[in-house]
């Protein structure tokens, strides 16, 4: 294991400013894995070492992922050709995903058997604020590994919590997640109302966003709906599977979210419609 060295794994939009943010604020090397060398140039002219190589990668003493979604997370850290092959009693593995909370206890369980410690830690807000380094950040796992991470984490956020056991974290993630969704959608409803009532689309947002009905999603969505742009922000896609995350959680606690429920009716019609 090599400590002068953080692994890291998934140079998207988020992620990118994540590893160069941890480069800059401290004195380790960042290396991380690319299946393309091209399109990492930008982090590359930033001090991002990229390597093809997993061992390479697997020899850092901490690792962190930032992908897509708990699929993919479980393909890189148990996956065959990829880190669990590697890795040794010991190391640290920092998931800042977004992921599946049932995946998200497996991957624990399955690195705790070999030695491994495991944290998950995902991250809110969006590309700017990974860039500037202010994202909020949510830990599960074992207490003293928080403890030693959190040095690393305070270089990505401004707002780092302990949440309790593996797999806390991406809860808190889902709660903070589908309360945003459920802004959108009941802000979709209201705008709907707005202009069937033949008010004036550009006040009505002003008086939203400046009083109490405001919101994050109400001061992100209403400028750009007003100029009919609809390319920035979550795709509808992955919004749904946090939905569909939150039906399992409830679904096996027997808990009953009326209010969710509607919101997750709304996504599924929009979704039908294409």
């Amino acid at each position: 294991m090599d400590g002068t060295k953080i692994g890291f794994f998934g140079l998207g939009v988020m992620g990118g400013p994540m590893a160069v943010n941890m480069g800059k604020k401290g004195s380790e090397e960042i290396v991380a894995f690319v299946r393309d060398k091209h399109k990492a140039v930008k982090y590359v002219e930033q001090g991002i070492v990229t390597t093809v190589s997993v061992k390479e990668i697997s020899e850092a003493a901490v690792i962190f992922l930032s992908l897509p979604d708990g699929d993919v997370v479980e393909e890189i850290v148990l996956g065959s050709e990829y880190l669990f092959r590697y890795l040794e009693p010991g190391q640290v593995i920092v998931d800042l995903s977004t992921s599946d909370y049932g995946i998200t206890v497996k991957i624990g369980k399955a690195l705790q058997e070999k030695g491994i410690h495991f944290l998950d830690a995902p991250v809110s807000g969006m590309e700017q604020r990974a860039i500037d380094g202010t994202l909020a950040v949510m830990c599960g796992g074992e207490r003293e590994v928080f403890d030693a991470v959190r040095p690393y984490l305070e270089r990505i956020g401004n707002t780092i919590e302990y949440m309790g056991e593996t797999g806390s974290g991406q809860l808190v993630k889902l709660i903070n997640q589908v309360l945003y969704d459920m802004n959108v959608a009941s802000l979709v409803e209201m705008l709907a109302l707005s202009r069937g009532m033949g008010l004036d689309p550009h006040k009505v947002g002003c008086i939203v966003n400046s009083g109490t009905g405001r919101s994050f999603a109400s001061e992100f969505f209403i400028p750009r709906i007003l100029k009919n742009e609809f390319s920035e922000g979550y795709p509808l896609e992955k919004a749904y599977k946090d939905i569909v995350s939150a039906f399992k959680v409830s679904g096996e606690m027997k808990l009953p979210l009326p209010v969710f429920n509607a919101a997750a009716a709304v996504f599924q019609a929009a979704l039908l419609k294409g």
